[in-house]
């Protein structure tokens, strides 16, 4: 939480923010997260099955509606820390994902809002009956409409529901509490819902969908008489373009060893830092900046000195940061194409039961909420048992690009031996006769390294970031992953364009070469990443002196 925006409470006679809040900011969580992977989880499913798209199609549309809902976060974080505060922004995002929703559920349950249904599952078998412009106007419109609301609300109620604490200490407890909401949530949307989706109605499964995110609204609502409301104050990211277009407009004027030069209303400081220092000339004081009282005339034509090193932090930051990029887009493409793997295999676990190809991903999830405790509760105190030093967010984060790079080659391992027991058999078969649960380890290799890198993540952009962007430093995962999304979309056209791996039935293509892609693709990122914390410096002394670096 940002320490420089006020709290203000509406209404004086009854208590405000604390542990009261927690039940109302739960119920929101829990309800708008189990409407959002109610719908997204078996999506792929339900293009091919219902829309008569083919397999790869399908994936991309997952791709991309995933990555809106990841970047739409920043979107949330920027229009509440400039204009309407949290509490309106998650109000208005969650009334936009129930008229989503409820257009996502139409589709499923008005048959004139669909084409006819694909009896033999196989998108390819079905190109005669496309979906008419109107049915793709709804349902591309629903599914817009739920990411949009969706990503709005993620990132933004857990900086409402630390916004109701004073003291650290509460505020690491309720966001222990939030993620393990929503991945409770996250589990029973994409098991249960899945399962009555798959088994009982779509129609049904996504009506749930938006009884949950109507209820998830009513909870938060309900909320309203006793929460802390922040006002906002301008978003950080404003500053970050005046800084930009300062340095740029004053970019002939010759630069300053003396600090008296450079503006700084705060403390007389030291001159600005020499790395980057073509912005140091947003600082620069020139006739006409400053008025008789000491205020910015022109506010795009000077900056604080304090901002033009904030955005010097950033600089420094962002090679890390891209690594993330990459890292997201192997992990981003192995979702979408286990889902179509799993699809293409046997999911019988016993003689009544059959393991929905969308609920497969929750592997992964699970995985990766097991070992955030065991990483926590054991690897950490051991680590520094024997190091003397805790592990560093940049030693967790490698720790990550491993395990994940390891989770690529046993996917292309895994698929090389599913091609071949399809090929092995006498007659053409659409089902591989081998288990779906060869998926796991794949699954649990990315969820566990996940359980490294993701809170590594967190850990680096929280403690690095310039303290006006703390609020938002979390938001720029989200941003990574969703951009990651998009490049595995981008990657996977490029793939089918290129070569013959990704053809409408994967079992006549090469899905392994794809993983084997992503294995080189996943190396060449981590000897990026390597380089980058080889070089990179913790801002703080401090920290730097208390965390074992890549050095």
């Amino acid at each position: 939480m940002d320490a420089n925006r006020e709290i203000q409470a509406p209404n004086s006679g009854c208590k405000h923010g604390g542990w009261v809040t927690l039940p109302f900011i739960t119920g929101a969580v829990v309800g708008l997260t189990l409407a959002g992977v109610g719908w997204t989880a078996n999506l792929i499913v339900y293009l091919i099955g219902e829309f008569n798209l083919n397999s790869i199609d399908a994936a991309q549309v997952f791709n991309v509606v995933n990555g809106g809902s990841f970047v739409f976060p920043i979107v949330g974080a920027i229009i509440a820390d400039s204009f309407l505060g949290c509490f309106s922004v998650i109000s208005i995002f969650s009334c936009i994902s129930l008229l989503g929703t409820v257009c996502v559920a139409l589709t499923a349950t008005l048959s004139s809002l669909r084409p006819t249904a694909c009896n033999g599952g196989s998108g390819s078998s079905c190109n005669h009956d496309h979906p008419s412009s109107v049915q793709f106007l709804v349902l591309y419109g629903g599914i817009t409409l739920a990411s949009l609301g969706q990503g709005g609300t993620r990132f933004t109620l857990a900086t409402m529901g630390a916004n109701q604490f004073e003291k650290p200490q509460q505020q690491g407890v309720f966001f222990n509490w939030y993620f393990i909401t929503q991945y409770a949530a996250y589990v029973v949307g994409a098991t249960a819902l899945v399962y009555i989706q798959d088994n009982l109605s779509w129609g049904l499964g996504f009506g749930i969908c938006v009884a949950a995110n109507f209820l998830g609204l009513v909870s938060f609502l309900s909320g309203n008489r006793f929460y802390l409301h922040d006002k906002p104050r301008g978003s950080p990211f404003m500053d970050i373009g005046r800084v930009i277009v300062a340095a740029f407009r004053k970019r002939n004027f010759p630069l300053s060893s003396m600090p008296d030069d450079y503006y700084n209303p705060i403390t007389q400081a030291a001159p600005p830092k020499k790395a980057f220092r073509f912005l140091n000339r947003a600082a620069l004081k020139v006739e006409g900046d400053i008025r008789s009282d000491g205020s910015i005339a022109k506010p795009w034509r000077l900056c604080t000195l304090q901002q033009v090193e904030d955005l010097k932090t950033l600089f420094r930051i962002f090679p890390l940061w891209s690594s993330s990029i990459f890292l997201g887009t192997t992990i981003a493409m192995q979702a979408s194409l286990t889902v179509l793997q799993a699809l293409n295999m046997d999911r019988r676990l016993g003689r009544h039961f059959k393991i929905p190809a969308g609920s497969i991903l929750v592997i992964q999830i699970l995985t990766s909420a097991i070992f955030l405790t065991l990483v926590d509760r054991f690897f950490s105190p051991a680590w520094q048992k024997v190091t003397k030093k805790s592990p560093s967010p940049l030693q967790r984060i490698g720790i990550g690009h491993g395990l994940n790079l390891l989770g690529m080659a046993v996917s292309a391992l895994v698929e090389s031996e599913r091609l071949k027991t399809v090929h092995d058999q006498p007659e053409p078969t659409p089902i591989a006769p081998m288990s779906a649960l060869w998926l796991v380890p794949q699954l649990s290799l990315v969820g566990i390294g996940e359980s490294f890198h993701y809170p590594g993540q967190v850990a680096l952009y929280y403690e690095e970031f310039p303290a006006s962007l703390r609020s938002t430093s979390t938001a720029t995962i989200s941003l990574i992953i969703g951009i990651a999304f998009y490049l595995s979309t981008a990657i996977i056209d490029l793939l089918r364009r290129v070569t013959r791996w990704l053809p409408d039935s994967i079992n006549n293509g090469r899905l392994d070469n794809v993983y084997w892609v992503l294995t080189v693709v996943a190396v060449l990122n981590f000897g990026y990443y390597l380089a980058c914390a080889k070089h990179y410096k913790y801002q703080n002394v401090e920290k730097e002196a208390a965390y074992d670096t890549c050095d």
